[in-house]
């Protein structure tokens, strides 16, 4: 097996990163090692393995997305110098596995064979690992409840157990992350693959109110992609075509620590927070960090390397017999600053109301008689979204540009004499009427600062439809509870709170079109007409988690 010191690469990887020191400076490497399926197809893997004496527990890492370049080096060589043998292998259908990649229905079944495989080699020593990031992560879940004793621990990152929960959140697709990552996939493996996606990106914000959306694949990279024909012919979670991808089920039966790391921005918070809550439920608490970032953030990423390695070290190599870190660890923004946490949600903060008022405010105080506000939302000039969980463009921005528009509504507090702590999972409650039967309600919380500037901190979306069975009178209002994503944010006194009210956040989520038509063939577009009630019968709000005492 070939060997090579710390390389340049890594060198600097470890700095950026600032991970610990290697342990062992020559790692060998295994190419294509071949790994048989129960159904007789191979998948190949590359083994990174340290020089120095072991035995070496083996961390395993599944990903559809290769096993080489950065990720080889970052997941493979980087913890293969700190002690562990790393197995990195490659989905099937994907970077040289035979078969064909029909995302994470395999993944089980493929997942468990790799296992068993394992066990059979000379250089295995019984202790096992899995780690990595969004989908090889979730491929962690899909094995976890039955991969036997040897798994010692999970290291779980910015990850979902059900990819159906994220595609439809709130009953509306998550649009660009489903086009952008299902051709991301589909033509990774192509000569320029990199330069590609730049131009595909762009091409994507070039048509991205083309209709219909099935066909959205051969406008933009011109054949049909099976797995993107199949979220949008799927369009709910209820749909039975989900059941063998839903691991959510397995999460309770997982006894191997767990190590969570998630973003306030990224895409997975929800379902991790869900995940989270399965295993502290089932008695097996994991450790959760949660930072200021997107899905994709370096940071994030940093973090993810630094809290697996310390993570292995104590609970598969037993180098760290004594762990002093919280079960819970969150970056409060706003204030700027970590925090430690007995557990998710922390203790201490209550629902504290927020009403809407006439006239563009916001306050603790019920609302007076007063006049419901509306706006009209048409799908032909859809609602955008600056900032948030989107892949491209998210994070903090300055909301400016959106909140001008016509079809959003902004509710604003008075300048606050004192510090406002917000942590946890706020959810809004909005009295509507529309004059169509099919809309969305997307609510987002803001922060503004001393300057005026509002900028986006958590939000969610709805979509309304007669069979989802939300409470409405006779004379057609609709009282929509809407979950936000989870944050931790610290409102500065001097600053206001923020709240908008919308009907679209495109295309972080689907536009409604307002019509029953099927969402992969609809064509045609109907303008609704809102209207937002905020008056003592129907106290349009959003439940803040505030910290109390």
């Amino acid at each position: 097996m070939p060997q090579s010191g710390v390389t340049i690469a890594s060198r600097f990887v470890a700095r950026m990163l600032a991970l610990p020191r290697p342990i062992d400076t020559n790692v060998g490497v295994e190419r294509d090692v071949r790994v048989p399926m129960d159904d007789g197809v191979t998948l190949l893997a590359d083994v990174y393995t340290p020089a120095g004496a072991g035995p070496h527990p083996t961390v395993l890492v599944r990903s559809p997305y290769g096993r080489r370049g950065p990720l080889g080096l970052t997941l493979g060589r980087i913890f293969a110098e700190r002690g562990y043998r790393v197995m990195m292998q490659s989905c099937r259908g994907t970077f040289g596995s035979g078969g064909v990649f029909n995302p994470s229905f395999n993944e089980r079944a493929d997942g468990l064979a790799t296992v068993r495989w394992l066990e059979t080699q000379p250089w295995f020593d019984g202790r096992l690992a899995t780690n990595g990031p969004s989908y090889l992560g979730n491929v962690q879940w899909a094995i976890a409840d039955d991969a036997g004793p040897a798994l010692r621990a999970l290291c779980s990152h910015v990850t979902y157990s059900n990819i159906g929960r994220h595609w439809y959140a709130g009953a509306s697709l998550s649009f660009a992350d489903a086009v952008e990552w299902t051709m991301s996939v589909n033509t990774q493996e192509q000569r320029f693959a990199v330069l590609k996606s730049l131009l595909r990106f762009r091409h994507f914000d070039r048509i991205v109110n083309e209709l219909p959306v099935a066909s959205f694949d051969e406008r933009l990279v011109k054949h049909r992609v099976p797995y993107w024909r199949d979220i949008v012919e799927h369009p709910t979670i209820d749909d039975p075509y989900w059941d063998p991808i839903d691991h959510s089920k397995r999460v309770a039966s997982v006894s191997a620590p767990v190590l969570q790391v998630g973003g306030w921005y990224d895409i997975f918070l929800p379902s991790q927070l869900d995940d989270y809550r399965a295993l502290v439920a089932a008695g097996n608490p994991p450790r959760l960090v949660i930072g200021p970032w997107t899905h994709a953030s370096p940071k994030g990423f940093a973090v993810q390397s630094r809290e697996s390695l310390h993570w292995l070290d104590r609970h598969v190599r037993g180098t760290r017999t004594v762990d002093s870190t919280a079960p819970v660890r969150l970056f409060v923004m706003g204030a700027a600053r970590w925090r430690d946490f007995s557990a998710w949600p922390p203790d201490g903060y209550r629902p504290q109301r927020w009403h809407l008022h006439a006239g563009g405010g916001l306050d603790p105080r019920l609302p007076g008689e007063s006049e419901p506000d509306t706006y009209p939302y048409d799908p032909a000039d859809p609602t955008p979204i600056v900032g948030g969980t989107l892949q491209r463009s998210g994070g903090r921005r300055k909301q400016a540009s959106t909140e001008a528009r016509a079809d959003v509504l902004v509710y604003s507090s008075a300048v606050l004499d004192s510090d406002v702590e917000v942590i946890g999972e706020p959810a809004a409650e909005i009295y509507v009427a529309s004059d169509l039967d099919h809309f969305d309600v997307f609510v987002r919380l803001c922060d503004v600062d001393r300057r005026g500037r509002s900028f986006n901190v958590c939000d969610g979306l709805e979509r309304v439809a007669p069979m989802r069975d939300w409470p409405c009178t006779e004379d057609g209002m609709w009282t929509i509870r809407v979950p936000l994503s989870a944050t931790a944010h610290r409102f500065r006194a001097g600053h206001r709170i923020r709240v908008q009210v919308a009907s679209g956040a495109h295309p972080r989520f689907i536009r409604n079109l307002g019509t029953d038509e099927p969402l992969a063939t609809a064509t045609k577009m109907r303008v609704a007409n809102q209207t937002i009630f905020h008056d003592p019968g129907h106290p349009s709000g959003i439940a803040l988690p505030v910290k109390t005492g």
